[in-house]
C-alpha cells in the first residue's frame, strides 16, 4: 500500500504519503484507524494535542449495549462491543467490569423493564428480584422493587483505554500519529497542517466538538448543538466493591432503547412530577467501578451552542444524592470532578457526510461514542471502499 516516509533529497523534502488520513485521534478516529489497517491501508491520524484529552477519556469507558436505541444503533453497539472484547487483550487493556443492572424503585420502572424484555433487545437479559439483585450487587441500598440484567456490557478505563489503543495501533499495525498538529485543509492528495503537509488517497475527518474547523458549512447544515456533562470520581468507604456497572430508574426514563416505549410514559410523568431537578438537568445515574476501588459516577446533559465552562455545585450534589440511594457507599470522598463536551445532534445520533469524492466527514453525536464507533467505523470503511 502507499505510504513513503518523509526524507531529504538534494535539499528538496518528500511528503509523508498514506493511504487513509484519519483527522482527530479519539475513540471514533482510532476505530477508523483500526478498520483501514484491517483492510491492509496505511494511516496516518492527525490530532491537534498531544495526547487524549477530549469526550473519549472524559467519559465511563462503558461499552452500552442494552438500552440504546432500537435499530441500526442498538446493532452497532453490539458489533462495537464484540470489537472492544477482541481489540482489548491485543492491546493490553484490561475489561475492568462486565454486565450492568438497572435499578427498579418505582413501579411502574418493573413495567417498563417487562414490556422491554418482551422485545428483541431483551434477549439474554433478565429481570430480577430484589433479592436476586442483592445477590448479584450487594451494594445496593434497599427499598428497591427489582432490577434489570444484561450480560452484554463491559467497561475499560477510558483515560488509559484510549492511549494504549493507539500505542498499539502504532506499535502492532504501522499506524503512523501526527500529534499536535492542526489540519487546515483537505484537498487530496495533498493535506495541510501545522507541522508540513502530508498526502493522501482518502481522509475521514472526525472533528467531536469542533464545528469550525474542516467542513463547517457541512456540519452547520445539521444543526448541530453542544451538551455539557458533569462527572465524578468517588472513593467510598474500604468496604463497599460495586461488582458491576449500575443505573437507576432515571436512566430507564432517559435511554431511549428504554424510553421510547410506550410503557416509559407513566415512569417519565412520575419523575418530572416528583424529582423536576433531575430531568431539568438532563441526570441520570450511573456508576462504575475502577480497578482501585474507586467509582466514576455521572451525568449531566445541558445543551447549548457554547456551553458555559463551569460546573454546577447543585447539578453534583444531585448527582450524589441519587448515588447514595442506590448503593451503600457509606463514607464516600470525591476525589476528581470534571466536565466533558460532546456534539449533539437530537434524534441523529450519528452523521456521516461525502463532502468530496474520498473524503468522509463521521461524527457521533449522541454521547455514545465508546459503545458505537467501531461498528460506525466499519460502515464508513464499506462505504468508502466498497
Amino acid at each position: 500500500m502507499w505510504q513513503e516516509e518523509a526524507f531529504s533529497n538534494r535539499g528538496r523534502d518528500v511528503t509523508q504519503r498514506f493511504d487513509l488520513a484519519v483527522v482527530g485521534a479519539g475513540i471514533l478516529g482510532l476505530a477508523h484507524a483500526l478498520a483501514a489497517v484491517r483492510r491492509g491501508l496505511s494511516v496516518v491520524v492527525i490530532d491537534r494535542d498531544a495526547q487524549a484529552n477530549g469526550a473519549s477519556v472524559r467519559n465511563f469507558g462503558f461499552v452500552t449495549v442494552t438500552g440504546q436505541r432500537a435499530g441500526d444503533h442498538w446493532r452497532r453497539a453490539r458489533r462495537s462491543r464484540d470489537v472492544w472484547a477482541e481489540v482489548a487483550p491485543l492491546a493490553g487493556i484490561p475489561i475492568v467490569q462486565h454486565g450492568s443492572l438497572v435499578t427498579a424503585r418505582h413501579p411502574e420502572s418493573l413495567t417498563l423493564i417487562d414490556a422491554f424484555l418482551a422485545t428483541d433487545m431483551g434477549e439474554g437479559c433478565r429481570h430480577l428480584s430484589p433479592a436476586q439483585a442483592h445477590d448479584l450487587c450487594p451494594g445496593l441500598t434497599d427499598g428497591l422493587l427489582g432490577a434489570l440484567w444484561s450480560p452484554h456490557e463491559l467497561r475499560v478505563e477510558s483515560r488509559t483505554a484510549i492511549p494504549q489503543l493507539a500505542a498499539w495501533l502504532e506499535q502492532a499495525h504501522g499506524v503512523a500519529f501526527r500529534r499536535g498538529a492542526m489540519v487546515h485543509a483537505v484537498a487530496l492528495p495533498r493535506i495541510a497542517t501545522s507541522t508540513g503537509p502530508l498526502e493522501a488517497e482518502a481522509c475521514i475527518v472526525c472533528p467531536g466538538e469542533d464545528f469550525l474547523g474542516l467542513y463547517p458549512e457541512r456540519i452547520a447544515a445539521y444543526g448541530l448543538t453542544k451538551c455539557l456533562l458533569q462527572m465524578l470520581r468517588v472513593r467510598p468507604a474500604e468496604s463497599f466493591q460495586l461488582a458491576l456497572p449500575v443505573m437507576s430508574d432515571l436512566t430507564l426514563a432517559r435511554y431511549d432503547g428504554y424510553a421510547m416505549l410506550p410503557e416509559a410514559g407513566s415512569l417519565k410523568a412520575r419523575i418530572a412530577a416528583e424529582r423536576p431537578a433531575y430531568p431539568e438537568a438532563g441526570i441520570h445515574l450511573i456508576a462504575v467501578a475502577s480497578a482501585d476501588g474507586s467509582l466514576v459516577v455521572g451525568d449531566s446533559h445541558v445543551y447549548a451552542d457554547t456551553p458555559e465552562p463551569f460546573a454546577s455545585a447543585a447539578v453534583d450534589s444531585l448527582i450524589l444524592d441519587e448515588l447514595a440511594a442506590t448503593l451503600a457507599i457509606g463514607d464516600a470522598e470525591v476525589i476528581e470532578r470534571w466536565t466533558g463536551i460532546y456534539a449533539s445532534g437530537g434524534e441523529r445520533l450519528m452523521l456521516r457526510d461525502a463532502p468530496e469524492p474520498a473524503v468522509r466527514l463521521v461524527m457521533v453525536t449522541s454521547g455514545t461514542g465508546a459503545s458505537t464507533s467501531f461498528a460506525i467505523a466499519e460502515e464508513t470503511m464499506a462505504d468508502l471502499y466498497d
